[in-house]
């Protein structure tokens, strides 16, 4: 996504989906609860959270599937209570694609309109050519479902919820069965069909890196509730609490006292687990920055942190005028193709960083205090 694309869904649009201080309760268990959200026209919006966060609770009462326990659904401003799935001009797709063996890929596509009129005044041949077509298999309306693979079973599971023309796509996990080469290829698919249709879209998925790649804003889910929504750039560099900073990506995430606050933003930190004092930037707002004694957490990326001794550098190189400096040890690494994963001891923890050329032994490490990112404060 460019900056303009996360800037234009940040501002006020049309609402599509609205969710209003929504829980729902099964017995003592609070799948949901007190969810508000937002979901604009034409926009491609991800939940996205660990197994037992609320994210496909959340999608079964936008589709009507659960009602809530308290709280409102509604679709362009006028609530959906009561109103059952087949009335709420949504297409769903599942994890299971759910294809009827017993008919052809074709009579699958076409199976909603049954039940509704094509769009814009096509025959049902034409629309099912027509979607067919979007889903680049233009060839398989007279094929049987079982003779496809994997992902174009799941293209055509999409081809028959977009059918009737819905207002509202609803995407449920439906890349989790799928490699890991077939799930990057597909979610391109899916993100370019969202895109020339224009449709709103809400996407579950555990998966970080599929939810930054195809979004255009994301809801980070934990305990039932969303605990951040942004862009995605904004929820990787910018984490709003400690879990979505742990949760979205690698990350080191330090705790500790701050033992100095200058006019300029730059803190001083004494960070639990080191010897070292850090110095982190932050640009709140100055009447609003932590103070002496205040308790914080921060996080730095692992491609944020220079290591000395890594990519040909001299082991024992001083970091740079301004920047952290620690001493580490190379506890682990594993190789990723372009890049090496390698965890280090630091006192009694560890930092995860990416470099290029192998590395091992003792270390220095440094990073820029305007590359930490402060996710707490806990004042004195």
């Amino acid at each position: 996504m460019g900056s303009e694309r996360d800037a234009a869904f940040e501002s006020d649009g049309e609402v599509a989906v609205e969710l209003d201080g929504v829980t729902k309760r099964y017995g003592e268990t609070t799948a949901v609860d007190d969810v508000t959200l937002r979901v604009r026209e034409g926009e491609f919006f991800t939940l996205v959270g660990p197994s037992g966060c609320g994210k496909t609770t959340t999608l079964r009462l936008i589709a009507g599937f659960e009602e809530p326990t308290s709280g409102t659904v509604r679709f362009a401003g006028a609530s959906v209570a009561g109103v059952p799935p087949e009335d709420r001009d949504v297409g769903v797709v599942f994890q299971s694609y759910a294809l009827f063996p017993h008919m052809t890929v074709g009579e699958n596509v076409a199976y909603g309109l049954n039940f509704a009129d094509p769009p814009e005044g096509v025959t049902r041949d034409e629309r099912v050519a027509e979607l067919l077509d979007l889903v680049d298999l233009p060839d398989a309306a007279d094929r049987d479902p079982e003779s496809l693979s994997g992902g174009q079973q799941q293209r055509v599971a999409m081809a028959r919820a977009l059918a009737p023309g819905p207002d509202v796509l609803l995407l449920d996990e439906p890349m989790s069965a799928l490699d890991a080469r077939l799930r990057e290829r597909l979610r391109a698919q899916v993100k370019r069909i969202q895109s020339e249709l224009d449709i709103t879209t809400i996407y579950v998925t555990h998966d970080q890196e599929e939810a930054l790649a195809i979004s255009d804003r994301v809801a980070v889910m934990n305990d039932g509730a969303p605990e951040q929504v942004a862009a995605p750039r904004t929820v990787y560099r910018q984490p709003a609490t400690r879990f979505v900073a742990e949760f979205v990506g690698d990350n080191n995430v330090f705790a500790g006292t701050v033992t100095d606050a200058s006019a300029a933003g730059e803190l001083a930190v004494e960070v639990d687990g080191g010897d070292e004092t850090l110095r982190v930037r932050t640009d709140d707002d100055p009447g609003a920055a932590p103070s002496v004694g205040d308790r914080i957490a921060f996080c730095v990326r692992p491609e944020n942190l220079r290591v000395a001794g890594a990519d040909g550098g001299p082991r024992d190189a001083a970091a740079p005028a301004g920047e952290n400096a620690l001493r580490a040890t190379v506890a682990s690494a594993e190789f990723l193709g372009e890049t090496t994963r390698v965890t280090l001891d630091w006192g009694d923890r560890e930092l995860v960083v990416r470099v290029v050329d192998p590395i091992d032994g003792a270390v220095a490490v440094g990073f820029d205090p305007e590359d930490a990112h402060v996710i707490g404060v806990e004042s004195r």
